[in-house]
Order: C-alpha cells, then structure tokens, then sequence
C-alpha cells in the first residue's frame, strides 16, 4: 500500500504545529550535522519558531560562519553594482588626487625660490610671509634643541665634577691610610729595635759601682 502524500501547508492546530515543529527542527539538524561530518562542509542554521525563540546550529563556530558569509555576500554585492560607477569614482578620486599632489609640488618649489616668474606682487608678499613664518618656527625648534644640549652638557658636567671630587676624597682617604700604616709601622721596628739590642748582652756599666757600694774587691 502506498504512503499517502502529505500536503504542505500551515497547519491550524496549534499543538499539532508546536510538535511538529519539534520533530522537523530535531531532523534537520541532525541532516545538517551528517552534512557537516559526511561532506566536510562549514554549516550553519538558524531558526526562529512562530513565537520568536531561536534555535540554531553550526558545524563550527557560528560568528566565523557568519562573518565568511558576510564577506562573501559583499563581495558579491560590489560585484553586482554597474562597474560604472565604480569606475567614475575612480576616475573621480584619481584627479582629485593628482591635483592635490600636482599643486603641492608646485608650491614646494616657490618654497625652494623656483617657478616665481608667473607670481604678482601679493602673490609674492604671501609667499615671503609663509617663508618668514615657517624661518620662524625653524628658528624656535633651533633654540630649543640648543637649549636642551647645553642643559645637558651642564647637567653631565655637574654630574663630572661631583665624580672628580669623590674620587679626589677617596684618594686623599687612601693616601691617610698609607701614611697611618707606614707610621705605625715605623713605630713597631723602633720598638723591636730597642728590644733587639737590650737583649744581646750590652755590657752593663753599673757593675763596678755595685761592687765599690757593696765594699768588694774590684777585679779589675
């Protein structure tokens, strides 16, 4: 017996429709998902049921998705668009371009006191303004860059001298010390000195006296 055919239309009954809603969403996803895994295909749904809930999927992430569908549909919407009015535009913006570039080159040279033969009287008194303005500024960025390297120069030269009078403390320290060491140690070899020649038998000049006071004969 053949499968009777249903036919696709809304369906009025509220209820019939939620569960059928149900069921049609389960299935489509799990179609999309074994496109995904069958076919190694990026995919993406996105579902708003009748009462506004939102249901979606994606075989990876769904903002990447959405933005490589949203390049590729700009792509193909500049693609679409008469090419020209592209091309009027570019045409527009390369003259406008060229003349901006074409008119600061032309004022760059009356900069450098070129092309000035075709320029009036007032033409000229702008131009000798723009040059004392910009002389001017020019003048003031010197100054300062000046005033900066001799504010350096004196900062290093402070810096210098503070180094050379602390080297100059610490060589007068080094110096003391030495002076303190050898007098100490002069004053040591004296000492030793006195002790050496007191016991190596110096003859004892009292030994007569002694004997004459203790009325002994002398030996002599």
């Amino acid at each position: 017996m053949a499968r009777e055919k249903i036919r696709i239309k809304k369906i009025d009954n509220i209820t019939a429709r939620q569960v059928t809603f149900s069921k049609r969403r389960r299935g489509i996803f799990k179609k999309a998902d074994e496109l995904s895994v069958l076919c190694d295909a990026d995919v993406a749904l996105i579902i708003f049921s009748a009462t506004g809930k939102l249901f979606e999927f994606s075989s990876s992430r769904m903002r990447d998705i959405l933005g490589r569908y949203s390049l590729h549909a700009s792509n193909i919407n500049r693609l679409m668009d008469p090419p020209s009015t592209h091309l009027q535009l570019e045409n527009c913006n390369l003259s406008r371009l060229s003349k901006e570039v074409e008119d600061k080159t032309k004022q760059l040279r009356k900069l450098r006191g070129e092309d000035l033969d075709g320029l009036n009287l007032e033409e000229l008194q702008r131009l000798e303004k723009l040059l004392e303005s910009g002389l001017s500024r020019v003048s003031e960025k010197k100054g300062e860059c000046v005033m900066s390297q001799i504010s350096s120069l004196e900062k290093r030269g402070s810096e210098l001298v503070d180094e050379n009078k602390r080297l100059r403390d610490k060589l007068e320290t080094l110096e003391r010390a030495k002076l303190i060491t050898f007098m100490e140690a002069l004053e040591t070899e004296s000492v030793t000195t006195n002790v050496s020649s007191y016991d190596s038998g110096a003859p004892l000049e009292d030994d007569s006296d002694t004997s004459l006071k203790l009325g002994l004969p002398s030996w002599e």
